[in-house]
């Protein structure tokens, strides 16, 4: 009996140690966790219909207009330069270049200029300080005596009348005469007069009178010839 009780303290005090006696830490349990489920959610995309486009208006074209400027005409210079003075005329025998730009300017000379071509001519510009109601110009042709002989002398007297001009106007004036255009032929002399009067005879003229003739018999005789053309400008 004692015994038994023994065996059963023994048995009672390991029970107990077995109690008391365990591992060192505190085991807990991990608890499943659910993961997120992610749901594919589809996206719903609204076509846009085509719009149609319109047709552009064309836009006018704006052009700029050229801005001309106008150049002020230059005071013409008095006196002129290069013009011989006596008393109120001047006067001056234009070169070969001069008339040049004098017909390229003025284009009524050129049929004049033509006639010159065949016939013995001359050209001369006047003006004057108080202006003309008309001009006078006689002027000589030379020439030589024959085709023999060069010695010059007087072919023939040209006479030529000019109209009205105001003061400090230059006027060009082309000489015509009748005579053959030939070697050493030329016009000059010339004697210039300014009227303040009125004419009392047709203007403008221009008479060529011929003092040699063929025949030592023969008299002068005197040959109109075309009016004279005349240019005005300002220089």
């Amino acid at each position: 009996m004692v015994q038994r009780v023994a065996r059963l303290g023994v048995a009672l005090s390991i029970v107990m140690a077995l109690l008391f006696v365990g591992p060192a830490f505190s085991a807990t349990t991990a608890t499943p966790t659910t993961k997120p489920t992610v749901k594919a959610t589809a996206k719903i995309v609204a076509k846009k219909k085509p719009v149609a486009k319109k047709p552009t208006a064309k836009q006018p074209v704006v052009r700029k207009k050229k801005v001309v400027k106008v150049i002020p005409t230059a005071k013409p210079v008095w006196p002129p330069k290069g013009f011989r003075a006596n008393g109120e005329i001047y006067a001056k025998v234009p070169t070969s270049a001069e008339l040049l730009g004098i017909l390229s300017a003025d284009k009524s000379l050129t049929l004049q200029a033509k006639q010159c071509v065949k016939s013995a001519c001359g050209v001369v510009r006047v003006a004057s300080a108080t202006g003309c109601t008309w001009w006078e110009i006689t002027s000589t042709v030379s020439g030589p005596t024959s085709a023999n002989d060069a010695l010059p002398i007087v072919l023939g007297k040209l006479r030529t009348t000019i109209k009205a001009t105001p003061a400090k106007k230059i006027l060009t004036v082309y000489l015509i005469t009748s005579e053959p255009l030939g070697p050493d032929v030329s016009v000059g002399s010339l004697s210039i007069s300014c009227y303040h009067s009125p004419a009392t005879e047709k203007i403008p003229s221009n008479v060529y009178t011929r003092t040699v003739v063929p025949t030592p018999t023969a008299s002068a005789t005197e040959t109109p010839t075309q009016q004279p053309s005349t240019s005005a400008s300002s220089d």
